[in-house]
């Protein structure tokens, strides 16, 4: 005998997220889990296997609450809102043995917290078909009194409580139900014709009535046309409802499309729609039925539902199986439509223990470029168990591949029919920078907001009130110490507003200098266009919010330093700013490779030499961010006072290929001479696929894959991609997927372990990443050391020798040094002068020492000739410089240019412990003997590159190097230094001050390490 149990809705819960289990003998079975609602729908039927009926058998029924566990991503029952127990007896004794859709009262829990709380009711429906010999009339009928029912009054009372909306009289709705039940239970006949008996006027008062009556304002169901169903949805919403949230399995497509919105839901759901047809026959779909759409009433709001099924074909793993859809439209208002699918697939492995769920989400967009309405579609996809199983992983594996494979055919067709709007072409950059650059503040504006103070305005105030006493009273007489011409104050009141106005005034006339100052000065890589053919990368300095000092009182001058690819690119400075609005656009010449980050870093300035407090800094990973993401982007600054004050950057980014295809040929050549073998753009195909896989940019593009194990605690058998920015490792083993992937940059060291029988004789190849970076990739690392390093372990390469030299090449191309690039620049120009010096700087004239300032002095051992050795262009001097902190130091031969006075040129570099910022040297240098030949003047004129402001002056040293005694053994240098300003700004004080420690400093380093030298030739030369 079999028992049908038909779960039709509940209603008054307690909590909206449920579902219910039926326990009938040792068997059980679960509904799905209804969420949003505390009157849940379910509609859903289930069989069961019973011998002969008894008096102890019942049918319970549990209805339980569920919530989200947002670590692994279900759904987990979290307490027993009550139950229902039914005695199968009083089923058998029911007419036909079918009870009708019955109200129950839903039994409280003995504890919990739903001990004291009315626990709703429950609409159900049995039947019990095939022979029992045990079941009689006279054996059941005792127990039909038992069950709980809510009968014809509190029907009759809730239908004069409030309005209750009919599509039909009573009688056609008792005959839609009715079929409904004749097809659930194959009893067509019989209640067909007990119902046709019945006279038309007579009012019914079986179970059956009172539970269509009670729910006909609920759940009634109408058949209705598509238009008409979405108008009903459409004028009934009386409140406007939000947007459903996305299921959390994931987004199956997000696009946006150049058409309005309903169309493209008469596109997608109308009856008979073709769209769905060319899908079908793409996905290879047979027996495809859609069922008419139907009009069901939750609550009070009408639902749009219909029912699909079809026979999904035969894969390598699964066999052909029929797949059932239930599409119910939970949102239709104006331009907003939400379509929620529940698929069940019974005859594929494990099909009856879960459920997949899909959402399809309509809204309208409204993109400044676009011709038309525009809309927005968005899919996302669940999975719920209906009980627990030990193929979950692979289940839900195995569906999402699915999923994924079958919505890119459905995108694909979707934009053959309907264009497609990229947010990379709506965007559009040269429009943005226009924008940016023409809202820049006028002089006038700018001049209002700086000026207006409270210092400002007092001392016009006062200003103006003195002039009017001025105009007012007669000239004072002479009186006291006071002669013509001397008007001294008469009281320590006008001593006092003399010395109060005279301060304000000060301020003002410091105030108006400094803002026509900065007024003056420009940004030096401001708008400067990139050069070359390649990788452009285009930035729009906005504005800076909420720019937080160390000294929370002292006023700062913000600027902002971006470097990409060892490359550096400076703002301007603003005035006193913690709000400064730059809008300026900053370009970055041609690189060979896509850039993989930038970095950002906000400074107060403090001189050329010294980088000053950082204020914030930030890296933007361009793998991570969208083009339309670029386009837009609002950067929060990490530091200690920049996270308190959540300081922010906002920033618009352009990242474009000048040469196309050139450029990655280019760059594989260069790759090609150190890998020593030829390497090869893989195909469009390859490389979307290796894209999507890893949710990368179009512009990332891959050199190599190779087979191989990733070492953890158990071996993962996989793949290793290489391309222009990241290493990245995909595995999926039984629907186990293991992804992640890391930058070039990221990486400290490689190093090639030999095999050991843990390897299976195969040697390893170990990445070790830099201290706290790649940590999206922990999960993949096997451990991390004391320093914070993650070490990760590939073996088993097919040809280990071949691909640990790539993989060498790569990362030694792609993480060269500043120092490195520019060492080998210069050694592959042939052209490039590294000693020329700009116009200003070309001819070195004597200068007066009284006009400079010393800087330093001191007594020397050795005499004149053995001092001048430091400029003699000889190993000392070489050895010397370099332990001073000068990179690539160079320096010509000295030339006659007069008879006594000799010139030459030095150029070296910086290392970032004397500058912060590296930074350029050109030197032009001039000697000549001193009066009487007591030795020698040096004059020296240093050109600062690569630092800020270095363009605006140049450094003027004078050393004069004499005998200091009798005897000759000795020798007196004292240093001089003067500042030649070659434009003005404000920051002239601050940058001379700092010019002046820096050079004191580094002349004492120098001297000593002479002195040093000195005395350790002489010991050599006594030995």
């Amino acid at each position: 005998m079999r028992l049908y149990v038909y779960v039709l809705q509940a209603k008054d819960l307690p909590v909206q997220e449920t579902s219910v289990v039926l326990h009938v003998g040792k068997h059980k079975s679960k509904t799905r889990v209804s969420r949003g609602t505390s009157n849940p729908i379910w509609h859903e039927e289930f069989v069961f296997r019973v011998g002969a009926v008894d008096e102890g058998d019942d049918v319970v029924v549990s209805v339980l609450h569920h919530d989200q566990d947002h670590h692994h991503q279900s759904d987990v029952s979290t307490g027993l809102i009550g139950k229902v127990r039914i005695p199968l007896c009083s089923v058998a004794g029911e007419e036909n043995q079918t009870l009708l859709p019955t109200w129950f009262v839903i039994e409280k829990p003995s504890d919990g917290k739903f001990v004291n709380i009315e626990c709703g009711k429950i609409l159900l429906s049995m039947s019990l078909q095939g022979k029992s010999e045990s079941t009689s009339d006279e054996k059941v009928l005792p127990y039909k009194q038992d069950v709980t029912l809510e009968g014809v009054k509190e029907v009759q009372g809730s239908a004069k409580e409030g309005k209750r909306r009919k599509h039909h009289d009573g009688k056609h709705i008792m005959k839609n139900l009715v079929n409904q039940i004749d097809k659930l239970f194959h009893k067509k006949e019989e209640i067909s014709k007990r119902l046709n008996d019945e006279p038309a006027g007579d009012s019914v008062t079986s179970n059956y009535e009172d539970a269509t009556d009670k729910s006909c304002s609920s759940a009634a169901t109408t058949c209705t046309s598509f238009e008409e169903g979405l108008d009903l949805m459409q004028s009934s919403d009386g409140e406007i409802e939000e947007m459903l949230e996305n299921l959390v399995g994931g987004i199956l497509v997000d696009q946006k499309y150049l058409v309005s919105p309903s169309d493209l839901n008469k596109f997608l759901f109308s009856p008979n729609s073709q769209f769905r047809k060319e899908l079908a026959e793409l996905q290879s779909l047979t027996d495809v039925q859609e069922g008419p759409w139907t009009m069901i009433q939750e609550d009070i709001t009408p639902r749009l539902t219909r029912l699909v099924t079809y026979m999904r074909p035969a894969t390598k793993l699964v066999k052909a199986g029929k797949a059932t859809e239930s599409q119910v439209y939970r949102k239709a208002s104006g331009n907003q439509f939400a379509v929620f699918v529940s698929v069940s697939t019974p005859d594929v492995p494990y099909g009856n223990t879960f459920k997949v769920e899909l959402l399809y989400k309509i809204e309208p967009v409204t993109e400044p470029n676009a011709v038309g309405e525009s809309s927005r579609l968005i899919i996302s996809w669940g999975i719920q168990f209906s009980q627990s199983t030990i193929m979950k992983g692979m289940i839900e594996g195995g569906a999402r591949q699915g999923l994924k494979e079958s919505f890119e055919q459905f995108s694909d067709l979707l934009a053959k029919n309907y264009k497609t709007l990229d947010p990379a072409v709506v965007l559009d950059k040269e429009q943005v920078i226009a924008t940016v650059q023409s809202e820049q503040k006028t002089d006038l504006k700018s001049a209002f907001l700086y000026f207006w103070s409270s210092s400002v305005v007092c001392a016009v105030l006062l200003s103006v009130y003195v002039v009017v006493h001025m105009l007012h009273c007669e000239p004072s007489k002479i009186q006291g110490v006071e002669f013509y011409g001397l008007d001294l104050p008469d009281s320590f009141g006008e001593l006092f507003s003399s010395g109060t106005l005279v301060l304000l005034l000060e301020r003002v006339y410091m105030m108006t200098v400094h803002f026509i100052q900065a007024r003056l000065h420009r940004g030096r890589d401001q708008g400067v266009k990139g050069n070359g053919k390649g990788w452009i990368l285009t930035i729009a300095l906005i504005k800076g919010t909420n720019l937080a000092s160390v000294e929370a009182t002292e006023l700062f001058d913000p600027y902002v330093v971006f470097t990409c690819n060892g490359k550096t690119r400076t703002s301007s400075v603003k005035l006193q700013a913690q709000d400064p609005q730059w809008n300026e656009v900053i370009e970055f010449d041609a690189m060979e490779e896509p850039p993989s980050v930038l970095d950002v870093e906000v400074f107060d300035f403090d001189g050329p030499f010294d980088q000053g407090v950082s204020l914030g800094h930030a890296e933007i990973n361009f793998l991570k961010l969208t083009a339309d993401e670029l386009a837009d982007l609002c950067v929060p600054l990490v530091g200690h006072h920049a996270q308190a004050s959540q300081s922010k950057l906002q920033l618009r980014i352009f990242l474009e290929n000048k040469n196309g295809v050139e450029t990655m040929k280019d760059y594989l050549s260069k790759v090609e001479k150190e890998v020593g073998k030829k390497l090869n753009i893989r195909s469009p195909q390859k490389n979307s696929a290796f894209q999507k896989l890893f949710g990368l940019p179009h512009e990332e593009f891959l050199l190599k894959e190779y087979t191989c194990y990733l070492k953890r605690k158990l071996p993962v058998q996989g793949k290793l991609f290489l391309s222009a920015r990241i290493v990245a490792f995909y595995s999926n083993i039984f629907g186990h997927k293991t992804k992640f992937y890391f930058l070039w940059e990221d990486m400290d060291d490689i190093q090639v372990l030999p095999p050991t029988l843990a390897s299976l004789g195969s040697p390893l190849l170990l990445i070790i990443l830099k201290k706290n970076r790649g940590l999206d990739a922990k999960h993949g690392a096997k451990s991390q050391d004391e320093e914070g390093r993650l070490w990760f372990y590939f073996q088993s390469f097919v040809s280990f020798d071949a691909t640990s030299r790539t993989i060498m090449a790569l990362w030694k191309t792609r993480t060269l040094s500043v120092d490195q690039r520019a060492h080998i620049a210069e050694e592959e120009s042939d052209v490039s002068d590294p000693f020329f010096l700009p116009g200003d700087v070309a001819v070195v004239s004597d200068a007066d020492p009284l006009q400079m300032s010393k800087v330093y002095a001191c007594d020397l051992p050795g005499d004149v000739e053995l001092v001048m050795k430091i400029f003699g262009g000889g190993e000392m001097e070489r050895k010397i410089m370099e332990k001073s902190g000068c990179l690539n130091y160079a320096s010509t031969t000295w030339e006659s240019k007069k008879p006594g006075i000799y010139e030459r040129r030095v150029s070296y570099k910086y290392n970032h412990t004397v500058s912060v910022f590296g930074g350029g040297v050109t030197c032009s240098q001039q000697k000549s003997t001193a009066p009487n030949d007591e030795g020698w003047i040096l004059n020296d004129i240093v050109a600062l590159h690569d630092v800020p402001f270095g363009d605006h002056f140049r450094v003027h040293l004078r050393y004069e190097v004499k005998k200091a005694g009798v005897d000759c053994k000795t020798s007196k240098c004292e240093v001089y230094l003067r500042i030649r300003w070659l434009k003005p700004i404000k920051f002239e004080q601050r940058i001379s001050k700092s010019i002046m420690e820096k050079f004191r400093n580094r002349l004492k380093v120098i001297f000593d390490l002479f002195q040093k030298e000195s005395v350790a030739n002489s010991s050599l030369t006594l030995l």
